[in-house]
C-alpha cells in the first residue's frame, strides 16, 4: 500500500512537514519517490503574468456587465429559500 507524507528536501534530507513514516524507526533504508512541486510563488508570477497578458490584449473589452457575464459563464441558478 502506498501512502503519502509531506516533506521539504533541504540538499540531501528530507524534513518532514506532517506526521512522519512510522517505518523509518528502525533505521533501515526505505525507497522513496519524491516529486519536486513547483513553489506557490512561481505559480503567482506565472498567473500574475498570464492576467498582464490578458490587460495587454484588453481580452474583455466588450463585457460591460461583469457581474451579468460571470452569472452567465457559472450559469448560476437560484439557491433554494432565496428569493433574489
Amino acid at each position: 500500500m502506498r501512502h503519502t507524507y509531506q516533506a521539504v528536501l533541504r540538499g540531501n534530507e528530507l524534513e518532514w512537514t506532517d506526521e512522519a513514516p512510522q517505518r523509518l524507526d528502525d533505521g533501515r533504508p526505505v525507497h522513496v519517490s519524491v516529486t519536486i512541486l513547483e513553489s506557490s510563488a512561481s505559480q503567482g508570477e506565472r498567473m500574475a503574468e498570464a492576467l498582464g497578458e490578458l490587460a495587454r490584449m484588453n481580452a474583455m473589452a466588450e463585457v460591460t456587465d461583469p457581474a451579468a457575464w460571470e452569472r452567465e459563464q457559472r450559469q448560476d441558478r437560484p439557491l433554494p429559500g432565496r428569493t433574489s
